[in-house]
């Protein structure tokens, strides 16, 4: 069982932005076009906008017994090293100007505080990962509590 786990799903308002979307699409084309094209193409923008929304918000954080989940990546937890909890300014700036090319990243635009992790496998080259989270107290308390218990 997971001792923390953590979905990236997208704010609200993107979905609202999305319907928006597709209105609009109908109401160009209903302009135009007859309403059953206008219909249409305001359900495939729906469909293929939704989609993509649920595709990107689908990136999960979890802490198991013996590794550590972000998106599709794991390390384990005994590679796990020291642990930052990082404010909105904290994480542009390490996202940003003093970002490594090396580090593996997980953030999402919508969520501003994250976690680094220290990488310490010598064999990986990747010094660090950072991972956007709503709740960083908790993600760096469960991978403290796993890597020492």
């Amino acid at each position: 069982m997971p001792s923390y786990r953590e979905h990236l799903s997208v704010p609200v308002s993107w979905w609202f932005g999305a319907a928006g979307l597709a209105l609009v699409v109908w109401w160009i084309f209903a302009l135009a076009t007859p309403a059953w094209v206008a219909l249409c193409a305001a359900v495939v923008v729906a469909v293929a906008v939704g989609f993509g929304l649920a595709q990107y918000g689908s990136a999960a954080v979890e802490v198991s017994n013996v590794h550590l989940r972000a998106g599709s990546a794991r390390i384990p937890l005994v590679h796990c090293g020291d642990v930052a909890v990082l404010d909105a300014a904290e994480t542009r700036a390490l996202h940003g100007p003093q970002a490594d090319a090396r580090a593996f990243f997980l953030i999402r635009p919508y969520i501003h505080t994250s976690v680094r992790i220290e990488v310490l496998d010598p064999r990986d080259p990747t010094p660090y990962w950072l991972i956007g989270t709503r709740h960083p107290h908790e993600l760096a308390d469960a991978l403290l509590a796993r890597r020492t218990g």
